[in-house]
């Protein structure tokens, strides 16, 4: 594919834990499910992320490369012990390539019930000129 073809590009990730990374924080890091729509105008990539809030989202853009980290802080309910677990609780990390045809001015993020929604627009198509030629 070539770059003109692609808007954005998944980096291929595997699910992490403290002992593969050096991570700060010393719990899980996995990597979230995503869905990808496009429009004539816009890109949105939608994004699981169960028990994150606004204030504990950090989405930066850095040579072309849009990262999302999620962080949630562990919990445990006061007076009980557990019997069983079968959910773990971990941050969140996921990152895309963009092409040129994203306009990184424009991208915008929200959060609702545990989705994170990035709107990327894309940047105005290259106009085409004509060069004219002149004999000498």
């Amino acid at each position: 594919m070539t770059e003109e073809s692609k808007a954005l590009e998944v980096q291929k990730q595997e699910v992490t834990t403290l002992e593969d990374t050096e991570r700060t924080r010393e719990c899980q890091c996995f990597i979230p499910r995503a869905d990808i729509y496009e429009t004539e105008e816009d890109i949105f990539v939608v994004v699981d992320v169960p028990g994150v809030d606004e204030s504990s989202i950090d989405i930066t853009l850095e040579k072309n490369v849009l990262t999302i980290n999620a962080f949630i802080e562990p919990y445990e309910i006061e007076g009980y012990a557990p019997t069983l677990t079968e959910y773990e609780v971990g941050d969140f990390q996921r990152s895309f390539r963009l092409s040129n045809m994203i306009d990184h001015d424009k991208i915008q993020a929200s959060v609702k019930d545990g989705v994170l929604r990035l709107q990327l627009s894309k940047a105005g198509q290259a106009k085409t000129r004509k060069i004219s030629v002149t004999a000498g």
